[in-house]
C-alpha cells in the first residue's frame, strides 16, 4: 500500500484504497497552469465522500490552525500522516511529479498539493473545483 492509499484510507475511501488510480503523466508534461484532469474518469465510484467537509470539520476540532486548503504538509498533518520532506518527496515520486518541481521543495509542494486533492477526487472524492 502506498503513500496515497494512505490518504484515501484516512479519509474513509477504503474501497477506492484498495486500487487508487494513479496515471503517469503522458511523454510531454503539461503546463502546471493547467488543473488536474484524470485520464481514466471516475464512471461509477464505489463511495463518494465530501471532503472539503470531511477536512473543515477536523480541522475546527484540529489544536493547531491548519490550512489544508492551500498547504500539503497541513493536510498531511490533518489526516494525522507524515508531512516531513522525506515523506512528502515518496508521496511526490508516487504521484510522478516531473524532476524540476522536485529539486524546488516550494514548487514540489505546491504541485503535491493540487495533485493530491486532484487524485482524491479522481478516486470518488468530492473536493471542490476550485481546489482542483
Amino acid at each position: 500500500m502506498g503513500f496515497f492509499s494512505n490518504i484515501l484510507d484516512k479519509l474513509g475511501m477504503k474501497e477506492a484504497a484498495a486500487a487508487p488510480v494513479i496515471t503517469p503523466p503522458a511523454a510531454a508534461a503539461a503546463p502546471a497552469a493547467q488543473p488536474f484532469t484524470p485520464a481514466t474518469p471516475v464512471v461509477n465510484p464505489i463511495a463518494m465522500v465530501d471532503v472539503a467537509a470531511l477536512l473543515t470539520d477536523k480541522a475546527a476540532k484540529h489544536p493547531e490552525k491548519l490550512n489544508w486548503k492551500t498547504s500539503i504538509v497541513d493536510l498531511l498533518k490533518l489526516l494525522g500522516l507524515d508531512s516531513s520532506l522525506a515523506a512528502r518527496k515518496e508521496l511526490a515520486k508516487e504521484l510522478y511529479c516531473p524532476d524540476d518541481k522536485m529539486a524546488d521543495s516550494a514548487q514540489m509542494n505546491m504541485w503535491l498539493h493540487k495533485q493530491v486533492l486532484g487524485h482524491i477526487a479522481a478516486n470518488g472524492g468530492n473536493v471542490p473545483k476550485e481546489l482542483l
